[in-house]
């Protein structure tokens, strides 16, 4: 999204920004990075999101790169990984420097991070090492991505998120959709295409 920076807060480790959109603010989680790369408060921002939907909460995070959210992604495909571990990650590591950790093994570097212990970074390593050498191309290789793009594209990984597949939640956001029209919210479209596709 395209936006003014409005806020800061807690920008040690992982932290949060208000982004200012059209007059409404996003309280956004992102990484110590992401939060150093928006610049000063007031500013025009772009930033890429993903929203986390549980059965009480719509979280919101930011990422100044779309590769850093891809990253994101597949360290919380690791279980014991939740948003807040991925985000200290991001926070401790440059991207090349944790894809070079885990092509090397290093679960020591990855073990930096606060809150990451030495058996869930050595699990890191282990699960993503094999995918380390293909990571810098990541962007853009999501199933849920590519052809739909935006907040349909966004919906539509919230949902895959979920657990729901692919094919169940393109309908579900497509039907959703079409019953809101265009210029539906993301918030809108992942609440109802929930209800669509638990029905």
């Amino acid at each position: 999204m395209i936006a003014k920076l409005s806020g800061r807060l807690d920008s040690s480790g992982a932290g949060h920004a208000v982004i200012d959109v059209g007059g409404v603010g996003y309280l956004v989680e992102a990484s110590a990075r992401t939060l150093d790369a928006l610049g000063a408060i007031g500013g025009d921002v772009t930033i890429h999101t993903e929203m986390l939907v549980g059965e009480d909460f719509l979280r919101l995070l930011g990422f100044a790169k779309a590769e850093e959210r891809d990253w994101f992604r597949l360290l919380t495909s690791v279980q014991g990984v939740g948003a807040k571990v991925a985000l200290a990650i991001l926070s401790a590591l440059e991207i090349t420097d944790l894809q070079r950790a885990l092509a090397s093994g290093d679960s020591a570097m990855i073990a930096r991070a606060n809150g990451v212990g030495p058996k869930l970074a050595q699990r890191i390593t282990h699960e993503l090492k094999d995918k380390a050498g293909a990571l810098g191309g990541i962007a853009g290789s999501s199933p849920t991505r590519g052809a739909t793009s935006g907040p349909l594209g966004d919906a539509i990984a919230a949902l895959t998120g979920l657990g729901f597949k692919p094919g169940e939640a393109s309908a579900a956001v497509a039907a959703a959709s079409e019953e809101l029209g265009v210029g539906a919210s993301l918030d809108a479209l992942v609440r109802l295409a929930l209800k669509k596709a638990a029905k």
